[in-house]
């Protein structure tokens, strides 16, 4: 590193779910530059739970062939509700060299109590700025294209105009592309069923994350050299946004795809949709064919990812993983929130668009939507029912043209039969299903 010693470094993270856990701390001991590690949580029994075990937790990687099961500590965990431990997280924050948030959304970056997130972040930082303390990179990991730019808007909201300056030359938010899956399990069969370690010993959670860890990152421009990342794994890029489309209209989509037609089919977990006849090559074709054509046509040039080849490699990686028995990634917590992922920017809505807009079209996310639909409301197997019912107000806020919202509802209505027509067979082979389809 450049202008500190190896372990001199100081790590602060808000909120303590499966990618803080996971990714940030496990590859922060991991690196081994970091000689504290803090985080603030907001829930009192697991602060008190990793307390109570010196600070030390598990976390569950699977593999391609198994589980490993790692510790990780010692991580002093605050509860910035408590007067005391704000106080000992806004001294983290001023001390710190890398801080990453990793909460549910980027909406919960500010909340109107005083331990928000925007308001202790604001405090550590002025102090951090006041001492002329360690410069200090903020990882923004909600899965939001403009989340550090959001954090930063939150958190300058709360820094006296005079002061704003001295802090952007000591802190740089940057956004991030995680395409690591990764969850907190809560299920006790599931738990027993793949011996899962439980985040501290008789706890009845356990993290469970995949083991990539190809993260990349904004690029990070200080004045000058004085400044090295202690988490070295991550990759910057100049430019994130193709990277960010990538991950939301190719990884996020077909992720969502594959869910609720798991949820129309009635599996519990993403890997088991490899035995439901066509399912897989159903969602390779969307990946390739809808998905890869459409970025592949906007950013060309961009990045070897954007050619056939590149993504065709970057496809049928992530199939396999989002497969892996190990993950036993649940249908349920990916398909979570479906009024969010019918979204008008969002994943499905969000990959239709970008095709209409490359001239292409994205029907099978179309049927992705569709079943979405019925997670939404059973209501809507009827296909006598229009779509529009249930998407036109998730769209009402999104300032949408009434004229691309209708095209958007005709493609999903477009394949609305053949959703039903699967339901009604008994799921036979979904692809020769479509294919025929395709063909009348």
């Amino acid at each position: 590193m450049t202008g500190m010693m190896q372990g001199d470094c100081s790590f602060v993270g808000f909120g303590f779910g499966a990618i803080q856990a996971g990714l940030f701390l496990y590859e922060a001991q991991r690196a081994g530059n970091f000689s504290r590690m803090v985080v603030a949580e907001v829930l009192p029994d697991v602060v008190a739970a990793v307390r109570s075990n010196g600070g030390q937790y598990r976390v569950n990687i699977a593999h391609d062939d198994g589980i490993e099961r790692a510790q990780v500590g010692p991580v002093t965990l605050l509860d910035p509700g408590q007067e005391q431990d704000r106080e000992r997280l806004v001294e983290a924050l001023a001390q710190a060299h890398e801080i990453a948030t990793a909460i549910p959304s980027v909406a919960y970056y500010r909340t109107p109590d005083r331990a928000s997130l925007h308001r202790s972040l604001a405090d550590g930082l002025r102090l951090k700025a006041k001492r002329g303390g360690p410069r200090a990179v903020v990882y923004a990991a909600e899965n939001h294209n403009e989340a550090a730019e959001i954090l930063q808007g939150a958190l300058f909201s709360q820094i006296p105009a005079q002061e704003r300056q001295a802090v952007n030359e000591r802190v740089q938010f940057v956004n991030t592309v995680i395409g690591k899956m990764s969850g907190v399990v809560d299920d006790p069969r599931q738990i027993e069923m793949q011996a899962l370690a439980p985040i501290t010993p008789g706890h009845g959670r356990a993290f469970l994350v995949e083991a990539f860890n190809r993260i990349l990152i904004s690029r990070i421009s200080f004045d000058d050299e004085s400044f090295s990342r202690g988490i070295q794994v991550f990759e910057e890029k100049g430019d994130l946004l193709p990277f960010e489309e990538a991950k939301l209209y190719g990884h996020n989509a077909t992720h969502a795809l594959a869910a609720y037609l798991g949820a129309v089919r009635g599996v519990e977990a993403i890997a088991d949709l490899q035995g439901v006849p066509g399912v897989m090559p159903f969602l390779r074709s969307a990946f390739l064919q809808e998905s890869g054509a459409a970025l592949i046509r906007k950013y060309r040039g961009v990045d070897p990812l954007f050619t056939v080849e590149g993504y065709r490699h970057y496809a049928e990686d992530l199939l396999t993983r989002m497969a892996n028995p190990y993950l036993q990634d649940r249908v349920a917590r990916v398909g979570r929130d479906p009024q969010r992922k019918l979204g008008w920017d969002d994943r499905l809505i969000g990959t239709i668009r970008l095709a209409m807009a490359q001239g292409l079209e994205a029907r099978r996310y179309a049927l992705g939507a569709a079943a979405a639909l019925i997670t939404l409301d059973e209501a809507a197997l009827a296909t006598s029912l229009p779509a529009s019912e249930w998407l036109l107000p998730l769209w009402q806020k999104a300032g949408a043209v009434a004229e691309d919202q209708t095209a958007v509802i005709e493609q999903i209505e477009a394949v609305r039969p053949i959703l039903a027509h699967w339901i009604a067979e008994g799921f036979p082979d979904l692809e020769s299903l479509w294919d025929r389809y395709e063909l009348d």
